[in-house]
């Protein structure tokens, strides 16, 4: 994630933050993780995006089908 960061917002002028669930703690908890073991060798992350705005979340873009790119794209949230 940070290099996809500053490869998209080197000087961070965009107010977008990227971050990493490595662990996948955060995944579990905010219940987007899918079982993914059996192909992967690890469950994943469904693809989503999270708008917050002065530390609240404002909404939530989960992929139905876990991974494809349509409703979390930045088109689509950012309109």
């Amino acid at each position: 994630m940070n290099a996809w960061g500053k490869s998209l917002d080197a000087d961070k002028s965009s107010g977008i933050r990227f971050l990493g669930d490595a662990s996948g703690e955060f995944s579990r908890a905010f219940d987007v993780e899918f079982p993914a073991a059996p192909l992967l060798g690890t469950n994943r992350s469904k693809r989503y995006a999270v708008v917050t705005e002065d530390g609240k979340v404002k909404s939530v873009h989960i992929e139905p089908d876990n991974i494809g790119a349509d409703v979390s794209t930045a088109d689509k949230i950012l309109g």
